[in-house]
């Protein structure tokens, strides 16, 4: 009886998990119902998989809505008429459409009219599969309408929102963040009907009592539907077949494998040969031949087109991956399992994750899209967080932007709160964690078998690629399994430093980026690695990365790939990472391992680094076969296995111990460091291919510094703020010039060692003017005067002040103020009407005027206000000179004494202790431009809560750490600037 009941799917409208709504049907002894949420079939699969694990019906369909107010709800008879339903939603959604009052004919579903919408309608024409729906509520209506006399055409149509008052409250407010409106203005036309609850069966029979046939047209409705799923580990419905036939597939990779291996072993030896064949046997074996030869295929493109990208993840370990080309990783080189990979006891197919430019993943995507017709971008649901909510319902209740603040940022004592304050927060709680709407995964797309809409409806994101609205979770209980197509900066910064070289070296050589090996053995590359030397480097250039290779003295590819795993938390949780520095530095100290770790981790002195060393030290330690191992990893790592699996691996584990006679001591020990590791460390493979990039870049920044740092902030910079990549560029070398009308383009652009600012970073200059810019310089040349430029670009007095303040126009010899005013006459009662340019130039005017006076401090300031930053040192600009102090060069010889610096702020991290208290470390850079770091412990960061840009007097202890040079500081002071002397002049003071 129950045809159209909502879970919290119904974005912005339901109040219910999916989950729930079972659990209430069932409180209710209901053994059947549908799930109709509303312009959406998220929750359908997942309803689907319940009621076949509690042994219910399901039938599956759609609440067809524009707005609030319902059309019709869908119901599919079977498989075929959920894809009809998931069609028609998804081709009014694409087109942004409303739905159209009568739905299209789809012949394996269910069409129900609510009686108010027919009676307002005046609909007399059904076809075979239409009916009229009518609830307890609309009942006394049909009594005095002639559709009373339809009688096959009469079902129940009770809708299902809430489980009670409190439910119905929280809709009301979903309903009002998804209007924009104050609660007590939310039109009912926007709200659902507070009845719009679980009636229990026999009442609604007993309301029916009269209408018996309408009961019995609903239960045969019912009964012919069938939408079936199966669900667990045996299904994969990814493409089975990447060419013609399966058969055809075999043969095609077995065959560019053999082609491929003298590529990347010119003598390849047993070792080699034997792991191919078993790779390639358990590879057909388990079906996945098709997954190698698409993730193929997409690299072929990239290759094609100069893409470049990074094969990384579990992927990295699979030695078919590295020949064929997918992955720039050896797993005989660095061990690695294929097991981690692929094994039998897997239940999803492999995982590649491949990294493209950002400025390239589009068109990868749109290949992909092009080439397999079953394709979607994988779903993901933005949920309401708890903070959030508390801020969008203080706007509902009407509450004063002072306590939203208050109540978001959790700073409150609950027992003084006002009554609306507790309601907001009790209703944060009540609707955190609902998902608020759909979005796109980061990186997943699906290549299926078959129809994407056989699962759930898409919607179409602003990038225009078709977007599933089911996330991985439900994906891969159903057998959809994803390939992850990734975005990142740090491929562009490579690819457009060799461009940026090419332009201001021509004549420079530029060693091949897949050299990899001459980067490895390059001791002045790794001499970057072991002082640190590193910002703009892709994953290595945080302090904390920073100040690990300082730590380690990392100086060759084997210890970056370690340092790469060694940086996550787990490890650092655990103790481990300062025991493998330790160890690293100490061959001494690595006496103290056991001797069963370290002759299982030899390369890591003992110390678990990878998630390997998990599967590592199952098999070699434990006796579990590499199999049971990678689900004992996969298990630590939070990720689903069968049920009963991991006791069972954990009991082996145990049994196998003390057969081997290890005492349960060192059995627990070795157990309880398993599991407080595995779930945050990378795959050895993962680590090794950031490893490969990081050692791309590291040759660039030391061969070609200035070049490479302006590709780092062409593409976004990375860990820090431009400010502190324009003081590195100084450091190398480089002098850092203001945007200029002739020399600057939209990006940062270079010649010899001057660098000019992009256009594009003057803050309000409008895109439509750099571009007339640009293309008026490319075809007419550079711009010889104020006035030629003014002859020639059509633009605003407003938009032409931006670049004179910014002394765009330096090139004149004009003092900018001089410039602005000119400007003033020129064009402040002339404003063009046409783009078009002139055939006759006109005859400017000169206009005597008298000298100005440069400032450098009034440059300083415009430059804050129109780019962010000044371009001077802002040490410059300090009230009070700089006193004389040590600078970061000095730190290393001051160590255990007491130090007064001078430091601008980089970056600072504030991070909770153990005991509940707070620390901040910090990054700064001298008035030489050189790096230091400090440290306030909990006694000192208490009497700073704060931290925010500027220049700081740091007084602490130089302390020193297995090399890495840091201050322990004792008190810290921020250094007052000089005020903008025009504020001076106008008579403004500062409060």
């Amino acid at each position: 009886m129950y045809l159209n009941c909502h879970t919290y799917y119904s974005l912005r409208y339901g109040t219910m998990p999916t989950e729930e709504l079972c659990e209430l049907a069932q409180k209710n002894g209901i053994k059947q119902f549908a799930v109709t949420d509303i312009n959406n079939t998220s929750a359908c699969l997942e309803f689907l998989k319940i009621a076949k694990e509690a042994n219910f019906k399901a039938l599956a369909g759609i609440d067809f809505r524009n707005g609030a107010q319902q059309q019709y709800v869908g119901i599919a008879k079977n498989n075929e008429g959920y894809r009809q339903l998931n069609e028609h939603l998804s081709n009014y959604i694409h087109a942004q459409k409303d739905f159209p009052a009568e739905a299209p004919f789809l012949p394996d579903c269910f069409i129900i009219y609510p009686l108010e919408k027919v009676i307002s309608k005046q609909k007399n024409d059904y076809q075979k599969n239409e009916f009229i729906g009518v609830s307890t509520e609309s009942l006394r209506k049909l009594k005095f309408s002639a559709y009373r006399k339809l009688n096959d055409k009469l079902v129940v149509l009770q809708t299902v929102s809430f489980r009670n008052k409190r439910d119905y409250n929280a809709h009301r407010l979903l309903r009002a963040i998804d209007n924009n409106t104050l609660l007590s203005k939310l039109p009912e036309s926007e709200q659902g009907s507070f009845y719009h609850q679980m009636i229990p069966p026999e009442d609604i029979e007993k309301e029916f009592e009269d209408f018996s046939h309408i009961l019995e047209n609903t239960q045969i409705l019912m009964d012919a539907c069938h939408v079936n799923f199966e669900f667990g580990k045996s299904q994969n419905r990814n493409l089975q077949v990447a060419g013609n036939s399966a058969e055809e597939d075999k043969e095609r990779l077995i065959n560019l494998c053999y082609e491929k291996l003298s590529d990347r072993y010119p003598e390849a030896k047993e070792e080699v040969h034997a792991r191919l064949e078993k790779e390639l046997r358990v590879i057909i074996e388990l079906g996945f031949v098709s997954y190698f030869l698409i993730n193929l295929s997409i690299i072929e493109y990239a290759k094609k087109m100069d893409y470049p990208f990074v094969g990384r993840g579990s992927g990295a370990n699979s030695i078919v991956a590295y020949i064929l080309g997918i992955t720039n990783v050896d797993p005989i080189e660095l061990k690695l399992y294929f097991e981690r990979f692929i094994n039998p006891n897997r239940s999803s197919p492999p995982d590649f994750d491949i990294d493209f430019s950002w400025k390239d993943r589009n068109d990868v995507t749109r290949y992909i899209f092009e080439k397999y017709e079953n394709t979607a971008l994988m779903g993901t649901y933005v949920t309401f967080k708890r903070r959030a909510v508390a801020r969008e319902l203080g706007k509902v209740f009407g509450l004063p932007k002072e306590n939203i603040d208050k109540l978001s940022q959790g700073f409150f004592n609950f027992k003084e709160l006002d009554h609306l304050e507790k309601l907001v927060l009790r209703y944060s709680r009540l609707i955190d964690g609902f998902p608020n709407y759909l979005s796109v995964h980061s990186g997943g797309i699906l290549i299926l078998n078959d129809s994407v809409h056989n699962y759930a409806g898409t919607f179409l994101p602003p990038k225009g690629f078709r977007t599933i609205q089911i996330d991985m979770n439900i994906a891969e209980e159903v057998g959809i399994h994803k390939f992850d197509i990734l975005a990142q900066r740090g491929l562009s910064k490579i690819t457009d430093a060799i461009e940026i070289i090419k332009q201001n070296q021509p004549t420079a050589k530029i060693e091949d980026m897949e050299n990899i090996d001459a980067f490895k053995k390059d001791p002045a590359i790794n001499d970057l690695l072991k002082v640190g030397d590193c910002i703009g480097v892709f994953y290595v250039e945080s302090p904390a990365m920073r100040g690990l290779l300082t730590k380690l003295q990392t100086d060759n590819y084997n210890n970056l790939v370690a340092a790469s795993s060694v940086i996550r938390p787990g490890i650092s949780s655990a103790g481990m990472k300062e025991e493998f520095i330790r160890r690293h530095r100490d061959p001494e100290r690595r006496k103290q391992a056991h001797p069963v770790m370290f002759k299982i981790m030899e390369e890591t002195y003992g110390v678990m680094v990878y998630q390997e060393d998990v599967m590592k030290v199952a098999f070699e330690f434990a006796g579990l076969d590499l199999d049971d191992a990678d689900v004992l990893r996969r298990g630590m790592s939070g990720k689903k296995t069968s049920k009963g699996q991991m006791e069972k691996i954990e009991q082996t584990f145990r049994v196998n111990c003390k057969k081997r006679g290890h005492k349960d001591q060192l059995a627990n020990e070795v157990w309880e460091q398993i599991s407080s590791f595995a779930g945050y460390a990378f795959p050895k493979g993962h680590s090794a291919s950031y490893a490969v990039e990081s050692y791309q870049s590291l040759y660039l920044k030391k061969y070609f510094p200035l070049e490479f740092m302006v590709a780092a902030i062409n593409n976004g910079g990375g860990f820090y703020d431009l400010q502190t990549y324009i003081q590195e560029i100084r450091r190398c070398g480089g002098e850092i010039h203001p945007p200029c009308i002739n020399k600057s383009d939209h990006p940062n652009t270079i010649y010899g060692k001057d660098i000019y600012l992009g256009l594009g970073y003057i803050k309000e200059l409008e895109d439509k003017t750099i571009r007339q810019i640009l293309e008026n310089r490319q075809f007419f040349g550079i711009f010889k005067s104020l006035d030629d430029f003014i002859d020639r670009v059509h633009i605003s007095i407003e938009q032409i002040s931006l670049l004179l303040k910014i002394n765009a126009f330096r090139f004149t010899n004009f003092d900018k103020h001089h410039l602005l005013w000119k400007a003033y006459f020129k064009l402040q009662n002339s404003k063009p009407t046409s783009n078009q340019a002139l055939l006759f130039k006109p005859k400017h005017r000169d206009f005597e005027l008298p000298e100005f006076e440069f400032s450098k401090l009034i440059e300083a300031y415009d430059q804050m206000e129109l780019l962010g930053f000044p371009l001077c040192s802002q040490f410059d600009l300090l009230k009070e000179p700089v006193r004389n102090s040590i600078t970061a060069k000095d730190l290393k010889v001051l160590t255990g004494k007491n130090v007064e610096i001078y430091g601008n702020l980089v970056n600072s991290k504030k991070t909770g202790t153990s005991n509940g208290k707070y620390m901040y470390f910090g990054t700064f850079y001298d008035i030489e431009g050189n790096i230091f770091d400090i440290v306030l412990f909990p006694a000192v960061a208490i009497k700073h809560p704060h931290i925010h840009k500027g220049i700081y007097l740091c007084h602490g202890t130089a302390t020193e750490d297995l090399g890495y040079i840091s201050i322990n500081v004792k008190w810290i002071s921020r250094q007052a600037v000089q005020t903008d002397p025009r504020l001076v002049e106008s008579g403004f003071k500062f409060v």
